[in-house]
């Protein structure tokens, strides 16, 4: 005969933080890397899932030299973590939105290297914010879109901001930027130096060159990208930066991100009248989201800055 299930007690606060420990460590991928999240030592976020795993009698995850790896019920908590957390928050948004008082967490997810752009939209809308509610607690992840997409859809995150790229059915968006990006070579490139009127097609697609692998350009980019000679790869902007900058390749950067090195001597545009191309990037939110005051409040702040904010 097998044992009952034990029931679990009812949730407390205790609870409530242990949990939180819980989904930074999954998030993070294991413990060392929670360290300078949760800014606590890996042993005592060791105890903390010990005491968690004896407070819900489940065998959350496993950790050894394989790794960190989530077992099939410590799977299953963290998708229940995810919707209690969110509960939790849109709980205290709505009790804050009775008071009228902005008053509670705004968590945003926003891809890389969009800091430098001109129009500062997300900049200015935070900065009224917090003059607007100084008790607004502002938490921002920097991560890959399909991840910003999934907090978002998920409750982790209230906003993201993203390229627009297909459209997800349970996300709705406005517009916040269109950005420039173009060809670029670093000092040291044999085209660096060149005169321009041999800085052609057919040298520039003859160079080394690098290829983004996140899936977040436009048809015309993937055009002009196949063109190219690719020996390289990065995941975002800054590992096409570092490969720039070592003279040895050729890479698309936004023009508002390159400009920095481009001012220095440091990078060349090359061949700015056919290898270009434009991407815009909306403000993402989740379809039918419970009111959330803090969130409505940012929204319209980003709205109020729309005209002229897409070149």
């Amino acid at each position: 005969m097998s044992k009952p299930a034990r029931a679990l007690p009812a949730v407390n606060d205790t609870d409530i933080r242990l949990l939180r420990v819980f989904r930074t460590v999954v998030e993070c991928g294991g413990f060392s890397a929670a360290e300078v999240e949760l800014n606590i030592s890996r042993a005592a976020i060791s105890l903390h899932m010990a005491d968690l795993e004896k407070r819900l009698g489940l065998r959350l995850c496993r950790r050894g030299r394989a790794g960190f790896l989530l077992t099939d019920d410590g799977r299953l908590a963290y998708e229940a973590t995810l919707r209690l957390l969110a509960g939790l928050e849109s709980f205290r948004s709505e009790i804050n939105a009775a008071h009228g008082r902005l008053r509670g967490e705004l968590n945003i997810g926003i891809t890389d290297n969009l800091v430098t752009l001109p129009q500062m939209r997300v900049t200015n809308a935070l900065r009224a914010l917090k003059q607007a509610g100084p008790e607004v607690r502002v938490n921002i992840r920097m991560i890959p879109p399909n991840e910003v997409e999934r907090g978002v859809l998920d409750g982790r995150l209230h906003v993201g901001v993203v390229p627009a790229r297909r459209a997800l059915p349970g996300l709705a968006g406005f517009p916040l930027y269109r950005e420039e990006s173009r060809l670029y070579c670093g000092r040291g490139h044999p085209l660096f130096d060149a005169p321009a009127g041999e800085v052609t097609r057919a040298a520039v697609e003859v160079a080394d060159a690098i290829a983004p692998t996140r899936a977040q350009q436009p048809p015309e980019a993937a055009d002009l990208q196949q063109a190219l000679n690719t020996t390289a790869t990065a995941t975002d902007r800054e590992g096409v930066a570092f490969l720039i900058l070592t003279g040895c390749y050729v890479g698309f950067l936004p023009i508002h991100y390159a400009r920095q090195w481009v001012e220095r001597g440091a990078m060349r545009e090359l061949l700015p009248d056919t290898h270009r191309y434009s991407l815009e990037f909306h403000a993402v939110t989740k379809k039918g989201a419970q009111p959330n005051l803090v969130l409505e409040r940012f929204l319209d702040l980003l709205k109020a800055g729309e005209a002229g904010a897409v070149p």
